[in-house]
């Protein structure tokens, strides 16, 4: 069936409904597994948990785990938690062993203890292995279900052993070849093996230039790699080439939707996105941090204008244009530093190299500060009459949008350097940082001009 949008999902729910609440199980199976698995699950998240109940005895655990994989991760845990515990656990051992590790992952420590106790000894021990790595790493988001080929095997041989593991493994298009020691050697395609001839050796047939990842590689690292070489999956192998598992397509993009909402909120200032569904205390727990940082800085902000008191006693106009060399600070900063994070991210700033990038942003911040700079020298000479007030400020404003515009690229930088996440100079981190810098510009530039400011 087609895709279909949130009214139609509306409409097809109200027509199966009825077989549902009368117990037509036939009926109702055959209507609801018409759906594609991403239909079924966006019908099934919106239902009461007494309609929900009803699912789940009228479907078996791999049609309910079609339905989970579909299922955003971060909503998934309160279906686990109204499934009896022995259905979760065959739903688990019923889905592919990446997403059920990253399920796990989200669940209370005893349950998912008592869910690896019930379940299939071969389904516990595959995903046993995955829970043991790291968090976003090779490890934790490659599959274990994929064709493996000896090199010495023919191809008549392969293709049997193709169509028994196939309807297990997660994706057939790429099969991977390894030696006795079980070590990665080389790769094949779905269409060489079609082409090739039956009595040939795989050996003979496979690519020996295969790329693969160490299963302790960071996932934004290999989503990038997947994009540059538009693969459909990637193999993982340990520091001896031992093939440990694949990462498929599907994974990556869970990843770069995870890593962009990850960066979104960083440059927000939050430690993790909000959830419509969080709670006041929920969601204040997530900004709180940032704030906090973010206040002692504006109090040594304030504390920097307390030290300029004789300055503004004498000359009192000054104090007007603070928030206004403050907020054009923030802003290019901010500018700048979304260029820069972007350009990390995507490759960018290895292509172009970190002095070219920061040369840019320097010319841009010169170009800008000077036509700023400028425009606000003349509307302040109209406005108040006084050409040194006028030229004080644009002079500050141009020097503040050099440095703030320098500022806003060089610091995510230097933390990519220093392999921290460069998301983390985030927004309101940025503009706070700026503030410090364009109100020690402007108080500065005023008490080194200040005769000029008060006999001009």
């Amino acid at each position: 069936m087609e895709h279909l949008d949130e009214q139609e999902r509306e409409q097809y729910w109200e027509k199966i409904q009825d077989a549902l609440f009368n117990q037509q199980i036939d009926q109702f199976r055959a209507e609801f597994l018409e759906l594609h698995p991403y239909d079924q699950a966006k019908i099934f998240e919106t239902q009461s948990e007494q309609v929900r109940q009803q699912i789940y005895s009228y479907l078996a655990s791999e049609e309910i785990a079609d339905v989970m994989e579909n299922i955003d991760i971060e909503d998934i845990e309160p279906f686990f938690t109204e499934m009896t515990t022995a259905f979760a656990a065959n739903v688990l051992a019923e889905m592919s062993t990446d997403d059920a590790v990253d399920i796990l992952n989200q669940l209370d420590k005893n349950k998912v203890a008592s869910y690896l106790t019930i379940m299939e000894k071969e389904a516990a021990e595959e995903i046993k292995q995955l829970l043991h790595y790291e968090e976003k790493t090779a490890g934790s988001i490659m599959t274990t279900e994929f064709v493996v080929l000896n090199a010495n095997q023919t191809i008549k041989e392969a293709m049997k052993h193709l169509r028994k593991e196939a309807p297990d493994a997660e994706t057939i298009y790429y099969t991977y070849v390894i030696d006795n020691q079980k070590r990665l050697v080389g790769v094949l395609s779905l269409r060489d093996l079609i082409i090739a001839e039956g009595d040939w050796l795989i050996s003979d047939v496979m690519s020996e230039r295969v790329v693969s990842v160490p299963v302790g590689e960071d996932q934004e690292d290999i989503a990038k790699m997947m994009r540059d070489y538009d693969f459909l999956a990637l193999p993982v192998v340990d520091f001896q080439d031992h093939l440990l598992g694949i990462i498929t397509v599907d994974d990556i993009m869970d990843v770069m939707q995870e890593e962009a909402s990850d960066d979104y909120s960083k440059l927000a200032g939050i430690s993790d996105v909000d959830s419509p569904d969080d709670s006041a205390i929920a969601s204040a727990k997530k900004r709180l941090p940032w704030l906090i940082i973010l206040l002692f800085l504006g109090l040594l902000t304030a504390s920097l204008i307390g030290r300029f008191e004789d300055t503004l006693d004498q000359v009192a106009i000054l104090a007007i244009f603070i928030p206004l060399i403050g907020g054009m600070a923030g802003n290019t900063g901010t500018q700048a530093l979304a260029v820069a994070v972007r350009g990390i991210a995507t490759g960018e700033f290895e292509k172009q190299g970190k002095w070219k990038m920061i040369a840019r942003e320097a010319g841009t911040g010169l170009i800008t500060g000077l036509c700023c700079g400028t425009v606000i020298t003349l509307v302040v000479y109209i406005w108040q009459g006084d050409i040194f007030l006028g030229l004080l400020v644009g002079i500050s404003i141009m020097a503040t949008l050099i440095v703030a515009t320098i500022a806003g690229s060089l610091i995510p930088i230097m933390m990519h350097r220093l392999n921290i996440d460069p998301a983390v100079a985030s927004g309101p981190f940025i503009t706070t940082i700026n503030d410090i810098i364009s109100v020690l510009i402007y108080f500065g530039m005023a008490t080194a001009f200040m005769n000029l400011l008060i006999h001009g």
